[in-house]
């Protein structure tokens, strides 16, 4: 922290959440930001800001068991400088719930739109196909059967024939968030 001036610890446990907020919450030096959908925590130390690049990201989740890896990829896109616009639980068993958000975040002026699906992982294809804009597609490992622990949604994914769809692995939040603010920040410049 000393050469950055915060840290970002993610995928946490209770226990180690207990342990940040007793190391670093007593000590007016540090602000400790707790995202507890996407068990991602900030320490910044006091008056540190994410300095603004421009980057405009839109995050959509087709269900809702997807929001944890989706806001894991938020907390990253906002660090690494980027306005983040979120809609979630809009997949494809009521696909007419897509449109509304997704056309709301192309007017908005969207660079780069991480998509977080399981079961099929279908919903990253189509939002592919809808717009021409790079999409993320992050499968999430809600799947069972035959396509269990996110497998099924990484192979839908891999095999689109949507092109613009890039892939990261099996609940990559972070690598989506990270990969999503290179793109938008260049783009902005």
């Amino acid at each position: 922290m000393k050469t950055n001036k915060f840290a970002i610890i993610s995928r946490y446990i209770e226990k180690q959440r207990e342990f940040i907020v007793e190391t670093f919450g007593n000590e007016n030096k540090y602000d400790i930001e707790i995202n507890n959908l996407g068990k991602i925590i900030i320490i910044k130390e006091k008056p540190f800001n994410f300095a603004k690049k421009g980057g405009i990201i839109g995050i959509i989740t087709a269900g809702s068991s997807d929001i944890l890896v989706a806001e894991e990829a938020k907390v990253i896109a906002i660090a690494m400088g980027c306005e983040v616009l979120t809609s979630y639980d809009v997949g494809i068993a009521g696909i007419h719930r897509i449109f509304t958000p997704l056309s709301n975040m192309i007017k908005k002026g969207v660079h780069v739109i991480i998509v977080c699906a399981g079961m099929e992982g279908t919903l990253p294809g189509i939002v592919a196909a809808l717009v021409d804009i790079p999409v993320i597609g992050v499968p999430i490992s809600s799947g069972y059967g035959m396509g269990e622990k996110g497998k099924g949604a990484l192979i839908t994914m891999l095999q689109s024939c949507s092109p613009g769809l890039l892939v990261v692995n099996i609940d990559n939040g972070l690598g989506a968030g990270a990969s999503a603010a290179l793109i938008a920040n260049k783009i902005s410049e």
